[in-house]
Formats: C-alpha cells, structure tokens, sequence
C-alpha cells in the first residue's frame, strides 16, 4: 500500500488517527448436478468422470459415509464397484434421521475424516444417503479444516429434488430445525432414481411435497402435472415402467429441480430474505420438531402449505375452487392435511415469531396467489391463523387420505 488512499480491488484503507480497513470480496460458487440411474453398476462411469471438478481415479481411496438401510440394501453392490475400479473405500455407516440429526452425529463423521487421513483437497467424501444424512456430512465437512470438498448422492426423492440440490447443511440444535448449519455447495450431486425402487410410498409422498411446493408457487403447469399423473407416478416409485409413468416422471423431476436451481442460484448465500422456496417453511420447522419422530419432513411441510392455502382463501388470493384442488392433490399424493399438534394454535404463533427472528425482524411469509404464483406478506395476525386453522382442519376432515395403511408398509 503506497499512500494513505490507495485502492486495490476490494480493499480500501482510510488514514486518520487511527487507520481502518474495509474488505470487499465476492464468493464464487460452482457445483455440478448430474442426473444418472443405476450409478454403482460396473459398466457406468458416471461416477468416475461425470464431475470435470472431482474426477475418480484407479489407484485412489474415498471415504464413504453411508445411510445405515442404504447400505443394507446396496452396501455390497456400492462396494463392488468401487473394487472393481481398483478405488480403495473406507466406508463410515451412520444412522440418520431427523431423531438424531444432532451435533454427535456430526462428530462422528468428523472422527471417520480424521481417522482416515483424508486428503483436503483431492479426496471429496462421499455421502451416500438421504436428505438428513447429506446434511449431516455437508455440515461435517464444510467444519474440517474449515472446508473438505464432498459429493451427494441422494437415495430418496426429498434429497434428489431438495436437499441434494442447493447449498445448505444442518443440523437440528435443541428444538430448533436445522439450528446450526453452513452453507457449503458439494462438488457435486449426483441424481440416481434407481435407489427410489425400494422407498416404501411415504417417503415418496415425502419428496413430492417438496415438489408440490415448486408447483404452487411457481408453476401451474407442474401442478397440473402432479394433478393428471403424480398419483401413478408415484405408485410406480419414478421408475418409469411404461412410456407414460417415464415421460410424466422425467418431466416432474426435471421441473422441480430447474424451479428449485432457478431460484437458489442468484441467491445462494441468502441476501435477500425474500424467498418463495422458503414456502412450506414458515411453520413446519416447528410444527415437525413438537410432532417428532411422528412427522417426515415433507409432511410438516404439505401442512404448512395447505394452512397457508388457507390463510390465502381467507384473503381472497386463492379461489375456493383452486383450494379444493390443491387439498385434494395433496391427498392424491398421500400427504397429510392436518396433525394434532396444530390443535394448540399458539404454536403457529410461537412458529411465526421464530420465523420473524430468521428473516430479519419481519415474516416475509410466501403465500400462494392462484396457483403457481406467490407474493410476500408482513402483516399476518394471531386472529388471521386461527382462522385458518379452524378452516383447515374442517377441510381436513372431510377428505379421507388416499393411501391406506398398506400402502405405506416398506417394501
């Protein structure tokens, strides 16, 4: 610095009587997507050159982190590929969902990294799993030694079209969803619909939520999509069996995933508090952790969208008829409308005022105009969610679930 008022790029020094310096620096991000079924048979390279950022080389080792019941039903299959790529994997087993989302389980994955020896920069983990698992190895990794690249690869459909996708990571910290967390891009997400073949139909209803959520505020046309066909989409599990049930389910994933990346990219850091793919999410984060181990994550969310449907019938913003079809798409789907937790309605005021704390001291609450737009209130009153709650939970009961309880045994 060669006098007092120099400026390079993104630094500045002002001199007085005691000189202070402002640092100005942009954050790049860049990370891959990359959409390939049946991802550990021998024959697919996907894995091995699909990323131009993290190639996988014969002769190198990874450390997998995988999901407890993914590898009961792929371990041996996930592991063959890698010997027959001559790739040395040391693979951690871990447990994960949202009952022990937790610090610990951070720690244990954090203990496997440092166990291994892993490389900072050349040698990505893997986490091999669902959304809970994927957050708990992003947020691990983006900690050790402040920052160790990874790679996703989401075994359910809330992680191929939600969690797997953007950059944030997390975990639950007391009563609080997803408390403490960074945002960390992985290097890459690799999308395996394959592994959806042996979800059992809740989860599946799960994923759908959040793809329902891209539809309400952004897309009519997905809408209409998970109207006409999401009902035999997902009794198929996404796998395509006929040309119908695979164009209707190529063209639902791509949908909400492009949605979802077509807003998460200008505003991946979160600058702005105005986010319509935070619709779902002003409630369930509280309403899912009172209702735990109960409700999925999807499910707090569908319950949140149709209260806020509700809120939005009661402004005049969504149509009587255009509520109809959103509950009744949301029980097609296998979706909840109603849990006993929102029977106490000071809890959606408790849900609101945590909200406001998160969003910079206002809601900022995204609420369906129609169906597939949104707008953005501020001025949502206590008066306002009891009213919407007492009209919700009459709706709710006069629709009768779509899925009975068979349906919803693993298979």
């Amino acid at each position: 610095m060669h006098s007092g008022t120099q400026i390079t790029q993104g630094l500045r020094l002002a001199m007085g009587d005691s000189p202070a310096w402002t640092v100005e620096a942009v954050r790049q991000a860049r990370y891959h997507v990359v959409s390939s079924d049946h991802l550990f048979t021998r024959d697919n390279t996907t894995l091995l050159t699909g990323c131009p950022d993290a190639p996988l080389r014969s002769g190198e080792r990874r450390l997998l982190v995988v999901d407890e019941n993914v590898d009961t039903l792929y371990g041996a299959q996930i592991r063959e590929f890698f010997d027959f790529h001559d790739i040395r994997a040391t693979v951690l087993t871990l447990r994960a969902d949202e009952t022990v989302k937790q610090w610990d389980a951070v720690c244990e994955v954090v203990d496997a990294m440092n166990d291994f020896g892993i490389d900072r920069r050349r040698e990505p983990v893997m986490a091999i799993g669902g959304g809970v698992l994927t957050d708990i190895v992003g947020f691990a990794a983006s900690i050790y030694r402040r920052g160790t690249p990874y790679i996703r690869i989401p075994t359910t459909l809330i992680g191929l079209v939600d969690a797997g996708v953007g950059v944030k990571t997390g975990v639950n910290y007391s009563t609080g969803k997803n408390r403490l967390g960074t945002y960390a891009p992985a290097t890459a997400t690799f999308l395996d619909r394959s592994f959806l073949r042996s979800l059992d139909l809740r989860h599946i209803s799960n994923g759908l939520a959040e793809i329902l959520k891209m539809a309400l505020i952004r897309s009519e046309k997905l809408f209409d999509l998970l109207e006409s066909h999401g009902p035999a989409v997902r009794a198929d599990r996404f796998q395509g069996t006929n040309g119908d049930l695979a164009r209707a389910a190529d063209a639902i994933i791509a949908e909400s995933i492009h949605l979802m990346l077509e807003e998460l990219q200008p505003n991946l850091w979160e600058s702005s508090l105005e986010r319509c793919v935070d619709y779902g999410h002003t409630f369930s984060p509280t309403v899912e952790m009172h209702a735990l181990p109960e409700l999925l994550h999807g499910e707090a969310v569908v319950i949140d969208m149709a209260l806020t449907t509700a809120l939005s019938t009661l402004r005049g913003d969504v149509s009587e008829a255009q509520a109809d079809r959103i509950f009744s798409v949301i029980r097609a789907l296998g979706l909840p409308l109603w849990n006993a937790v929102l029977d106490d309605t000071s809890l959606l005021e408790h849900a609101l005022q945590d909200t406001v704390r998160h969003r910079d001291g206002q809601q900022r609450l995204p609420l369906p105009l129609g169906i597939g737009r949104h707008r953005f209130v501020n001025d949502v009153t206590p008066a306002e969610l009891r009213e919407a709650a007492r009209l919700l939970h009459g709706r709710a009961a006069d629709l009768s679930p779509a899925a009975s309880d068979e349906e919803l045994v693993s298979v």
